[in-house]
């Protein structure tokens, strides 16, 4: 295969496709806007979740070492109100979806984040960095709360094309989410209320809003620049403006390199919601018998930046893609399996020139902006060239070993793991897909050691020409 693609993506900051150039050779930071846990997540919050995750094994394949931190909004006007009509503390009510969040990504094979901070937990961190803008002038105070003042920052407005000019002087928001039109002094810290959690502080007992949890985790964990901010497109306006404004009048520094956001998940042609009850949870589907695996297979069948439309019948139809790709498999490793000791002295390597083919147009579509649906659609060319070779009797040993490697690639960055994987644990399921990644990398110290592990948690790994498989000691 000739070298590897350059990789460009879509900013929405300057809405032009760009070159990607991380800050520091070799490595990515990456930040992602996580859940809200007031309820359980719904399946368009996992269309941004699912994209993420393949951003992220995408990079992993390029050989970027990727730091990735996920948020987890636990103290925002929702998680509040939900947990005093619970009649339970925050904390406690929380917890439970937090932990029905992670079981959710597992289910859904998508890898862990290195870093998972709770709001709660970075109090004090938020109020440094309203200190900070005080000091520098950006911020007032109003019964008790304090605002970021938006016309001290006068790039305002450059993520989300809004003008800020129209603004009216002294109007300001209280709410942590508000309309697209609605540009005003937004809350950094708001003023105890009767009932409501609060945090001792100089500038008046109370809660940080949402906004500022976001910046303050991210520069923690990251520092004040990083390179990759990730979201749905509804966190431009207000989330990911006041971020910028906030964070950039703290430091002085870029905050983030590039910014990318995905469509929405539909639902008749309206965005999947909880506020319109036209939402699934994932465990909505799985208690229809739906394949978590199919779920997720879905949810990258389209281009990120295109809306996908929702339908329990696209996720039966993508089921039956998942089981031609099984079949395949299963054939492939098999073939591989038969030729594996067959002389290659005369091999013309013609399906292997053609597999090839396949997979340069496979790394070409994933480099364009992950472009998925292209990717997708060489892989299945690839099953047909491969397919028709095998029934004609012309699949030779070199274009089977490409083939093979094609398919484990696809499998890597693509999260869609092999039937019996699937059910094995989530963690074990991870556990494999780190020894797979440390394999590829060529870490074979790495491999090894995570071998040994899955041994004594009774999982024996077997390498075959059509790739690992997973057995049981017990």
């Amino acid at each position: 295969m000739t070298s590897s693609p350059v990789i460009r993506f879509h900013s929405t900051m300057t809405r032009r496709t760009e070159v990607f150039s991380p800050l520091a050779p070799g490595a990515v930071r990456m930040y992602t806007c996580g859940p809200t846990v007031y309820d359980h997540a719904h399946i368009g919050n996992f269309r941004a979740y699912v994209w993420e995750d393949l951003l992220r094994r995408f990079l992993k394949h390029r050989g970027l070492a990727v730091t990735q931190v996920m948020n987890i909004t636990d103290v925002d006007d929702k998680t509040i109100r939900n947990s005093l009509a619970a009649g339970v503390s925050l904390r406690e009510y929380t917890d439970g979806y937090i932990r029905g969040f992670f079981e959710d990504i597992d289910r859904l094979g998508i890898e862990r984040a290195e870093k998972y901070p709770r709001a709660t937990d970075h109090v004090p961190e938020m109020l440094a960095m309203i200190r900070a803008l005080t000091e520098k002038g950006h911020t007032y105070e109003s019964g008790g709360s304090t605002y970021f003042r938006i016309d001290t920052f006068p790039p305002y407005g450059r993520l989300s094309g809004l003008d800020p000019a129209g603004i009216q002087a002294g109007a300001r928001v209280e709410s942590d989410e508000y309309e697209k039109d609605d540009v005003r002094d937004f809350v950094l810290w708001k003023a105890k209320k009767e009932g409501e959690p609060s945090w001792p502080a100089s500038i008046g007992e109370g809660r940080p809003g949402w906004h500022i949890e976001c910046s303050a985790m991210s520069m923690k964990y990251l520092g004040p620049s990083f390179d990759i901010h990730t979201g749905a497109v509804d966190n431009i306006f207000p989330h990911h403006e006041n971020e910028i404004a906030q964070s950039e009048a703290c430091t002085g520094a870029t905050f983030v390199g590039l910014w990318m956001h995905c469509a929405h998940l539909v639902v008749d042609g309206e965005k999947m919601s909880k506020s319109k009850g036209n939402f699934y949870t994932l465990r909505d589907l799985v208690g229809r018998g739906l394949d978590p695996r199919a779920i997720r297979y879905f949810l990258l069948s389209s281009h990120y930046r295109k809306p996908l439309n929702f339908t329990l019948e696209g996720v039966q139809q993508t089921a039956q893609a998942l089981t031609r790709l099984d079949a395949f498999r299963e054939r492939l490793e098999a073939e591989s399996r038969r030729v594996a000791g067959v002389s290659r002295s005369m091999d013309a390597g013609l399906l292997e020139a053609r597999v090839n083919a396949h997979a340069e147009a496979f790394e070409e579509s994933l480099a364009d902006d992950l472009n998925t649906a292209e990717a997708l659609g060489a892989i299945f060319e690839m099953v047909r060239t491969v397919n028709a070779a095998l029934d004609r009797g012309e699949a030779e040993p070199r274009g089977l070993e490409a083939a093979v490697n094609l398919y484990g690639r696809f499998q890597r960055v693509f999260g869609v793991r092999d039937r019996e994987d699937a059910a094995l644990p989530p963690e074990l399921a991870q556990l494999v897909e780190a020894r797979q990644d440390a394999r590829g990398r060529k870490d074979f110290a790495e491999a090894d050691r995570l071998r040994k592990l899955l041994l004594e948690r009774g999982i024996v790994l077997e390498d075959t020409p059509g790739g690992v498989r997973c057995k049981r000691t017990t």
